[in-house]
């Protein structure tokens, strides 16, 4: 049933699943205790995540805790070929080819919603968005789900307030282990690897415009910022413009920094960041760049209209002339710079990211009689496992609070 580019591929693939299953520890953990319980056994799977080895590892572990998976990607430059190939021999029906088309892409996620589910994991809510419309005779069997961007949380929220979510969903963006590590400490990482490896150019000495000062935006600012770069951040939340302020960048609007900057990177979850009016402003050969989910927060589109010519300068890299001769560069048509022209996080960071996403799936199961549909937090519980995990895989060890020293911060007699 899997639909893969070229099923040849499936030794590279496999290859790259191993070496990130290597590193990632606590979701090794929780396999072998998924293969000894079985908590899925009998209930279907359909995952929609960037289609990369650290995906795979996530699928297969869920296929291990006996259920049947069906896998998919959140967007189509960010699929890997091999890895679709060395997933699908592994025995997880795969539905992903790179650079799909946007009709390939949407029949891709149809495919893997065609066994009605009972258990969803999406990443941008394109699932959740097919389960509440054209597909929504697919989902009669749903226990749950779990979102993991800032992006489609929102999305979620907004169909909970007007009574459209299709099942409870867990907001897996919002776990301790995901925004602190994942989130500040993986995007700030992919998105410069990805940067550099598809650009060759130094990061140093340049001026960096950091559109967004979420967690996200915190770890790409802190990165360039520890590579020599001026960094420069946009905002319209004050305290968070404050918070950039105090770590020492310059705060400002875009309008005043497009003139300023040579590497752009949006990191907001929200459209139009970035437009014809900026454009007009920018230096020759500056550098545009998206990290966050959706491809609308650079205007490409507009970008491409006011362009008298467009050619493809390196891998991953479209050059737009405009009428006075100044070339503005693109990078991954503005789609999410870390995956659809890097590799995405590391695997040590997607380790807890994907521990989450297993545990509270097993969670959504355990309470399933219980559920409405709405969108829940991930438990403290869930969070505090998987982080005492992690650091025991690390090697590192912290104090425990005596029973003296809860009832001092539970109480207020002392």
């Amino acid at each position: 049933m899997s639909i893969v580019k070229d099923r040849s591929l499936a030794e590279s693939g496999r290859r790259k699943i191993q070496w990130v299953r290597d590193f990632m520890p606590a979701l090794g953990g929780i396999e072998a205790r998924f293969e000894r319980e079985r908590p899925f056994a009998g209930l279907r799977v359909a995952v929609s995540v960037h289609l990369e080895a650290k995906t795979a590892n996530l699928g297969y572990v869920l296929q291990k805790g006996g259920a049947e998976v069906r896998l998919t990607g959140s967007n189509p430059l960010s699929t890997q070929d091999d890895v679709a190939a060395g997933l699908d021999s592994m025995g997880v029906e795969t539905f992903g080819i790179h650079g799909a088309t946007a009709e390939e892409y949407e029949a891709h996620l149809i495919e893997t919603l065609r066994f009605k589910p009972h258990l969803v994991v999406d990443d941008g809510g394109d699932l959740i968005h097919l389960l509440g419309g054209k597909c929504a005779d697919l989902g009669e069997n749903l226990i749950g789900g779990c979102e993991e961007t800032t992006t489609g949380i929102l999305r979620l929220r907004a169909r909970e307030r007007e009574g459209i979510l299709p099942c409870a969903m867990m907001a897996v963006n919002d776990a301790k282990a995901k925004h602190y590590y994942d989130n500040k400490y993986g995007t700030g990482q992919s998105v410069w690897d990805a940067i550099m490896h598809t650009t060759n150019l130094v990061v140093a000495g340049k001026t960096v415009v950091v559109a967004g000062y979420g967690w996200c935006g915190k770890g790409v600012a802190m990165r360039a910022s520890g590579m020599g770069a001026n960094v420069i951040v946009t905002e319209v939340d004050p305290f968070k413009a404050l918070d950039a302020t105090m770590n020492g960048f310059r705060v400002m609007t875009m309008d005043e920094a497009a003139a300023l900057g040579d590497v752009f990177v949006t990191v907001t979850g929200c459209k139009d960041v970035i437009t014809p009016r900026h454009f007009e402003k920018m230096k020759h050969n500056a550098i545009l760049t998206n990290a966050g989910h959706f491809d609308c927060e650079v205007d490409v589109a507009s970008l491409a209209a006011m362009a008298v010519k467009r050619e493809i300068r390196r891998d991953s890299i479209e050059g737009y002339t405009l009428p006075d001769g100044r070339v503005l560069n693109v990078i991954g048509e503005g789609r999410l710079v870390n995956l659809a022209a890097g590799n995405g996080h590391p695997a040590e960071i997607m380790d807890m990211s994907f521990s989450v996403q297993a545990l509270a799936l097993e969670w959504l199961v355990k309470h399933r009689d219980e559920l409405e549909k709405k969108v829940y937090n991930v438990p403290d519980s869930i969070d505090d496992e998987i982080g005492r995990v992690k650091l025991a895989a690390m090697g590192l060890h912290i104090d425990a609070l005596t029973e003296d020293q809860r009832a001092y911060l539970n109480g207020w007699k002392a």
